[in-house]
Formats: structure tokens, sequence, C-alpha cells
């Protein structure tokens, strides 16, 4: 008898990040069995938040079951914590899923859809202060584990989160067959990749530049969270 194929949803809407989807696509489609899909409340075609368009995305309510969903941020992310199709269909998958993950501010999806009341969250450096009104406890790590939910950090912190779900589903070996087959040794030209380790100057300068959506972030998930 054939084994039931694992199937990994990716919850997309207009304006996501694409390597906060594409990076851990890399990785999960390598696992034994997955069937990885790519759906968002409408379908269609998605633009992605660099003007990268997405094409063939099926319906979230057309899939009946995620073994994991994988939510990733994006500029559009307020938007789609507002979009009551979009929630509505990860709280459904995320109900009978055994992994529950996010890259980036796709945590704050999952605060939205109330489900990091009391757990811990990673999310991209910038926003780390938008899951806690949700009730989520906000976590400096590059992947956070917190019983079946795994968050990821910034965009690249996806393929990371991506390899820790893979061992735990495959075993470390098969995710160590992974990242030496997409050979994922990230040897980065310069060390600022943390708000940390950057340069005053550099920090304040995207400091600065993500300032000018603060204030219409934090609106919004008052909104949401004032109905959970």
């Amino acid at each position: 008898m054939t084994a039931s194929p694992f199937i990994i949803v990716f919850a997309l809407y207009d304006r996501v990040t694409q390597l906060d989807f594409t990076g851990p696509h890399e990785v999960f489609w390598r696992l034994p069995g997955a069937q990885c899909v790519v759906a968002s409340a409408n379908g269609g075609d998605i633009q992605a938040d660099s003007g990268l368009t997405i094409t063939h995305v099926q319906r979230l309510a057309d899939i009946p079951h995620a073994d994991l969903l994988c939510v990733p941020g994006g500029f559009g992310v307020i938007e789609a914590i507002e979009d009551a199709d979009f929630m509505r269909e990860v709280r459904r998958l995320a109900g009978g899923a055994r992994y529950v993950t996010s890259v980036c501010n796709g945590s704050v999806v999952l605060g939205a859809a109330g489900l990091l009341r009391g757990k811990r969250a990673a999310c991209h450096w910038a926003w780390r202060d938008l899951p806690p009104p949700f009730g989520a406890i906000a976590d400096e790590d590059r992947v956070v584990q917190d019983g079946y939910l795994i968050t990821g950090g910034g965009v690249t912190a996806g393929i990371d989160m991506a390899l820790s779900v893979m061992a735990d589903i495959a075993g470390v070996a098969h995710a160590q067959s992974v990242q030496l087959g997409i050979e994922y040794a990230p040897a980065p030209p310069f060390d600022c990749g943390r708000p940390e380790r950057a340069p005053p100057p550099i920090l304040q300068a995207v400091t600065t530049r993500l300032d000018r959506l603060r204030p219409d972030r934090h609106a919004a998930v008052q909104r949401v969270a004032e109905k959970l």
C-alpha cells in the first residue's frame, strides 16, 4: 500500500516576500513523500512584494488538510491579517496540522489566528513587537520551537527553520544531506545581518525606512488583537 503524501501548504497573500516561502520550499520538497502546495485565499496569481508574480496558486479553501502549514512574511502581512477569508483558512489548516511554521513576520499571522498565546515565537528583528499583542512571547533566536509551532526569524531564517523541521520529521542525517545538496553554507560578505552587528549608520538607515510602515502596522495589529 502506498503511504499517504505528507502535505505541506504554503499560505500566501499579495505582497508576500518570495524568499520567505521559496527558501523553505526548496528544502521541504526534498522531504520523502512530501507534496508541496502553494495556495492563497483566492488562488490564481500572487504578486510578491518584490514585484515577482507567482502563478497557478491554488485556493486555500480547496485544500482538505495540511500536515505542515507554513506562513511566510511580507509587506502585505497587515492586509492579510485583516482578510477574514485568509485567516479562516489559516486557522482551519493549522487546526489539523502536525507542524505549524512561519518565517519572518509570518508569525504575526499565526498570532492573529490565535495560535501564539503563551508561546515563544521568532519574527524579523524590526517587527518583534508585533506578535506580543496576540499573547506571544517574542524570542530573538533564529529558529524557535514551542511544541508543534516552529517559527523562523527574518527571510533567510526560513531555510534554517525548514532544515530544523526536516530533521525532526526525517532525521538529522537526511536534513544534513539536504543541506549539503543545496550547498547551504552561508558565508556572507558582511557581518551585519543582525541589528546588534550592523554599523550604527546602517542600522539607523534601515530602521528609519521600516519605521515609515510602523504606525499603520501597530494600529492594524491592535484592531485584530482586540477581536481575539
